[in-house]
Parts: structure tokens; sequence; C-alpha cells
């Protein structure tokens, strides 16, 4: 498919490409870009097939590089990858799998523009990318405040796997930002003159969003580290709790442990055990003592 940059993006042929009259947009798979490379005299130092990371190459005569764009319904599967060459003439976009189209497709619906250009295009094919990417870091810092909270109740007992998930997708997000705001320096300094000086503000308005979102995805990392610290401390505190009671009960029980082995010694002339009041008094000594623990043990805060 190709397409003129007008006022919106006008489908054409290749012979309305070669008039010159407009910059231009060509979309093609890789194997039709193998047959067709030589038709746009581009001259391109590196290869356009599997893409595995955003970046971009400047050559003598071209701009090339690949777009790998985390599926935001599952950030730590599989990427939706395309490449990318472009001159002063236009951008060919190479892609198999339907992303680029995809989004060249909402580009021609939903956007016209007062002052066309290869600029501006390359601003709304980018921003379409991470257009959602607000929303989706609002949800992920709504999930963390829903976790801390239930952290902070008690209902949570071990580290969440949901917490997990979210460390590992902030991660990726992180990486992809950064290889995004490499792309959008790298357009900015227009180091073969491609782009009018005037329209380069585009490419800083990407490069100045995607490093608001880095910070927001950074600030997430931290508020993860964050609770995985309360949640160990949450943990400790539990365990400190269940250690209290534990040496509560073994502090109660050892006076009536020292009784019971005095008396099981069973000497022939311990006087108590010819006395008939023996039992029901160590059952009220034993009783008395364990009243006194308690009362003791509540006044020094203890339990």
């Amino acid at each position: 498919m190709y397409y003129l940059i007008q006022e919106s993006l006008t489908p054409c042929d290749f012979s309305q490409i070669r008039k010159g009259g407009a910059q231009y947009v060509a979309l093609l798979s890789s194997a039709q870009w193998q047959s067709e490379r030589e038709r746009f005299d581009m001259l391109i130092d590196m290869e356009m097939d599997a893409p595995q990371e955003t970046k971009a190459v400047v050559n003598m005569d071209s701009l090339t590089g690949s777009l790998s764009i985390p599926d935001r319904e599952n950030i730590s599967g599989p990427s939706h990858c395309f490449s990318f060459a472009l001159d002063e003439k236009g951008i060919v976009l190479v892609d198999d799998s339907g992303y680029a189209d995809t989004l060249v497709q909402a580009i021609c619906r939903s956007k016209k523009w007062r002052l066309p250009g290869l600029e501006r295009f390359l601003y709304d094919l980018l921003e379409m990318t991470i257009s959602q990417d607000l929303t989706l870091l609002e949800k992920s810092e709504q999930k963390l405040n829903r976790i801390e909270e239930a952290i902070l109740r008690g209902e949570i007992e071990q580290y969440p796997q949901e917490m997990n998930d979210i460390r590992g997708d902030l991660l990726d997000l992180r990486v992809h930002y950064a290889q995004l705001i490499d792309l959008g320096q790298e357009l900015e300094e227009n180091e073969n003159g491609f782009f009018q000086e005037e329209n380069l503000r585009y490419f800083h308005m990407f490069t100045e969003r995607v490093t608001r979102l880095q910070d927001m995805v950074n600030g997430q990392r931290e508020y993860v580290m964050q609770l995985r610290d309360l949640m160990q401390s949450q943990l400790e505190v539990r365990q400190n709790s269940i250690m209290t009671v534990l040496t509560v009960i073994t502090s109660i029980f050892l006076p009536l442990t020292l009784i019971a082995g005095w008396y099981g010694m069973n000497f022939r002339y311990m006087p108590e055990l010819e006395w008939r009041f023996s039992y029901p008094a160590v059952i009220v000594i034993s009783v008395a003592i364990v009243a006194v623990c308690l009362v003791w043990f509540k006044r020094k805060k203890w339990m």
C-alpha cells in the first residue's frame, strides 16, 4: 500500500510517488521490500528483517531502524515489530505482522493535518504506539494501591504473584521507553537533514512525553520496592507477635512445670504427700501463678 502525505493520508500507486508532488508512506511486506527496494533509491546499511528492538541507524543517504512495541495486553509476551527506512521523500514501513498497517489505517481514519509532512506523520505514528500507556500505568498504580491496602489489613500472608507480574511489566516498559527516547533523539538530531528544522519540535514533544511515562514507570518500580519492604515488615511483625505469644505461654508454664517436677519426685518424707488438701492446694497455687503472670504481662504490655 502507498499513501501520499497530504491533508490526510491519501491512498495512491507507485507512479504518483515517483512524481514527487508530496512525501509518501509505503507499507510493504518483507518479501515486497526485497523485490522493490531498489525503486526507492535509498542507500541502506542494515537488513530490514526480524527486528528485535527499537532503534534508528543513520546511513549515508537514508535513516533506517525498527520498532519493537510490547503488546499492552501482555507486556511480557511477544512484541509487535516492524522496520522502517526513510529519506527526505518519504518513509517505507516493512511489516509482516499487520501491526504497522493497523497504525496507518488508524491515522487515515482519525488524522487531518493543516501542515502535512513526514515529521507530523512520524509523530502521529509513534504517538499511537503509546496512546494508551497513561491509562495502563494508572491501572497499574491502582492495583498497587489495592495490594498496599490488603497488606495493611493483614489479608496477604505471602508475597503476591500479582506484584511480581507488575514488576516484570514495569521493567519491560522501562527498557521500551529508554529505546523510544533514543529513537526520538536520533530523529530530532536530523543528521542527514531529511526533516525541516521547524518540524523537529514534533520529535522533541514525543521524547518529552515518553520521558514522563518513563518517570511514572520508575516511580511505580520504587513503589513496588516499598511494598515489598512493607510486606516483609508485616511478616516480621506477625512473626514477632507469634513469638511473643509463645514466650508468654512458656513463661506462664515454667513455674507450673517446676511444681509438677518438684512434687513428681515422690520422696518418702515429703509432708504434702500425706496431707488431705495437697491436691486442691496445688490447683489453687497453679491458678494463682497463672493469674499473677497474666496480670504482670498485661501491665508490662507484653501481651
